[in-house]
């Protein structure tokens, strides 16, 4: 009996000991890639940025510096447009990709070409989205020929926003798309077919049945929307360069850290966004995730 007993025990250590060298590789990887350079830019951020010398410790001066320092206006408004970008193009990418989807969920001829042109935004890279936007958006580009207008839409602040929004939501909204589609095949026909024979109308069906059963997919959606559009870099980056109030915090972090070459302030910087997109994540986690694990333990106790 005592044999069998600790030979499970030994085939258990056996597991851990493969699980270990199995995990070894990745764990390496992400040591590698991820965390030696966070903490380098954590490490760095408490120096200064000196010229022909060696850096010197300055403590939290460099955060100082960001949040309530001389550089404080301009790390401010990054803030503040990275979160305008963020809500207001998740918005509409949310709008747009509920739109999409039931579109695309209906029974009807081509539906296989209209799903492959409606993903096809989502495919192009975001660097040549960019590019692309910024072919049409040029004085004498497309979009001004289609609106009879003459408008520089980099050459003044909103016009600016608003073009990087226009091209993130166009780029992003078949991403969200793709995930309500998703939920949408999950539905059982018959709950639809039942509203339909006690003469519910198609608002009523949209929102006493879509909307609640879609809900876990449509959160997913929002929160990987939300999360992607805290890092925005390439659109603004590629569109503007950051010029007329269009920075973001990732612009501004790449801008200090590599174009400035301000290790120390940037590496301030990042570890700033990193607070505050971990922040906003938490939050969104809090607010939105336990709402849907809350309605999946609901559902499984009916």
């Amino acid at each position: 009996m005592r044999g069998r007993e600790r030979q499970p025990a030994g085939e258990r250590r056996g597991e851990r000991r493969l699980a270990v060298v199995l995990l070894a590789p990745a764990l390496v990887a992400l040591g590698t890639v991820v965390v030696y350079p966070v903490a380098s830019a954590v490490f760095r951020s408490f120096f200064n940025d000196p010229i022909g010398r060696a850096p010197e410790f300055i403590g939290v001066a460099n955060y100082a510096r960001a949040l309530v320092g001389f550089e404080r206006e301009a790390f401010w408004a990054a803030v503040g447009n990275t979160a305008f970008f963020t809500v207001v193009s998740v918005a509409f990418e949310t709008a747009l990709g509920l739109a999409m989807a039931l579109v695309m969920h209906r029974a009807f001829r081509g539906r296989g070409v209209v799903r492959v042109a409606v993903l096809l935004p989502w495919a192009l890279p975001t660097a040549v989205s960019a590019v692309m936007w910024g072919w049409m958006l040029q004085p004498g580009g497309v979009v001004n020929a289609l609106l009879g207008t003459e408008i520089v839409w980099g050459g003044a602040e909103w016009p600016a926003k608003w073009s990087i929004i226009v091209a993130e939501v166009w780029k992003t909204a078949p991403f969200v798309a793709l995930l309500i589609l998703a939920g949408l095949q999950t539905i059982p026909a018959h709950l639809y077919e039942a509203a339909a024979m006690d003469g519910a109308s198609a608002w009523r069906r949209l929102v006493s049945i879509t909307l609640p059963l879609v809900k876990p997919a449509l959160v997913v959606a929002v929160l990987f929307r939300a999360l992607d559009a805290l890092r925005m870099y390439d659109l603004p980056q590629i569109l503007t360069g950051g010029a007329n109030n269009t920075d973001t915090l990732s612009t501004l972090v790449v801008r200090t850290a590599t174009g400035e070459l301000k290790q120390g302030y940037g590496g301030a910087l990042s570890t700033l966004t990193f607070l505050f997109v971990f922040l906003c994540a938490f939050l969104l986690i809090r607010a939105m995730g336990t709402n849907v694990f809350a309605g999946v333990r609901a559902g499984g106790t009916r």
